[in-house]
């Protein structure tokens, strides 16, 4: 006998509750999407696996594949402006926009190697680091690309400058490296770890953080004279690579196990921003706020996660049970039934626990009996999430499928 779930949506609409809350954005990309960078508040680029690049210009609600050329993993985008951005590949290639993403070039870097992160300190002078602990710099805008810094060590994964001078580059054993006189000489600071970092971020020219594997972060308020650590507050087996900055004292960092967490005392406590990926397989490897409280991450399977009020809460339907899953395992078949009116565009998403949508459903399709059966009969044993969404609802259950 075919076991069956019985959604039962109550909607009460007479109260509310704050409740942490990043909302899924559907990408239309099934490429792991490594980061995200935005240029205001809604007008945005991703970039991933084989070459994808993506790009919205109404806050995600809707995004474009852009043709970038190549079919290599893109590593890093970045804008200096509304219309001039950059890619770089695992591939040491350059790519550049000059017309807001709709075509790109390739610029030559002369690197044979993997390159990793990308920041321009004006519209002219740019940076770019990556494997061998490589550096590169250009004065005129990707025009050339001069080697400041080869090693032949590590990896060096991310790059961030305070002033046109001052500069820091962190990587794999952890490495700390920092210029004062604009690239051309570097010098190693001690981390006091052989932990791999992966992205470096300062608030003003003393104070900065590094985010890395083993939830490490670090902390100096002296230019990187010295570091200390701070405690994460998440599982010390996961992995933090991507940091952005709202405030003097506000940042937030994703990882993987979709681990979004945020600080407003400068890293003396971390708070872990609930979402529908928390805890899973998925992996965020980017995270970026274009402006306080307007937040986007980006990670496996072109996931994107968005939120509007710096994921402190958002207004909901006043029911903790409007995703109800009975019973539970289930096996063949979903059927849906509304107790009362739909609100618009309400759909009900399923996702494995790496993150990858395997069924969606627009529940405005429901019968006149307000019964509708979804098909899981296809979908493999065990644990998947259901994501019921319309305008400010967003709310997510587990669901265990047994055959």
């Amino acid at each position: 006998m075919k076991k069956s779930i019985f959604i039962l949506l109550s909607w009460l609409l007479t109260a509310s509750v704050a409740e942490a809350q990043w909302a899924v954005l559907q990408s239309g990309s099934n490429a792991d999407l490594y980061s995200i960078y935005f240029t205001d508040s809604v007008t945005g680029y991703a970039a991933g696996e084989s070459g994808t690049i993506i790009k919205t210009t109404d806050g995600g609600d809707n995004w474009t594949v852009l043709p970038s050329g190549i079919s290599e993993r893109l590593s890093c985008i970045y804008f200096t402006d509304a219309t001039n951005g950059y890619a770089v590949s695992v591939e040491g290639n350059i790519l550049k926009t000059v017309n807001a993403g709709n075509t790109w070039t390739f610029q030559s870097s002369g690197s044979l190697y993997s390159l990793s992160s990308i920041f321009f300190t004006d519209a002219n002078t740019g940076y770019i680091a990556g494997d061998v602990n490589s550096i590169y710099k250009t004065s005129n805008a990707g025009g050339t690309w001069t080697k400041v810094l080869d090693t032949m060590g590590g990896y060096l994964s991310s790059l961030y400058f305070t002033d046109a001078n001052t500069g820091y580059a962190v990587g794999e054993t952890g490495v700390i490296l920092k210029t004062s006189n604009a690239g051309i000489n570097w010098v190693n600071l001690n981390s006091g770890t052989t932990t791999w970092f992966e992205s470096v971020k300062f608030t003003n020219a003393s104070t900065g953080y590094i985010f890395g594997r083993k939830a490490s972060i670090l902390k100096t308020t002296d230019a990187g004279a010295t570091w200390q650590p701070l405690a994460a507050g998440i599982d010390s087996t996961y992995s933090l690579f991507s940091c952005s900055v709202t405030g003097a004292a506000t940042l937030y960092a994703a990882g993987n196990a979709g681990t979004i967490i945020k600080t407003t005392d400068g890293g003396n406590n971390w708070t872990i921003q609930p979402n529908i990926f928390s805890g899973t397989n998925l992996a965020l490897f980017a995270i970026h706020f274009p402006a306080p409280g307007i937040g986007y991450a980006a990670g496996g399977f072109g996931q994107i996660l968005k939120t509007t009020n710096g994921g402190a809460g958002m207004d909901e339907v006043a029911n903790h049970d409007l995703l109800s899953l009975t019973p539970n395992p289930a096996n063949d078949f979903v059927y849906v039934q509304l107790e009362k009116s739909l609100p618009e565009n309400l759909a009900i998403n399923i996702y494995d626990m790496f993150g990858r949508l395997v069924s969606s459903t627009n529940m405005n399709e429901a019968t006149s009996s307000g019964l509708m059966q979804i098909d899981i009969s296809e979908l493999n044993n065990g644990v998947y999430l259901v994501c019921m969404t319309s305008g400010q609802i967003n709310t997510v259950q587990k669901l265990i499928i047994q055959h």
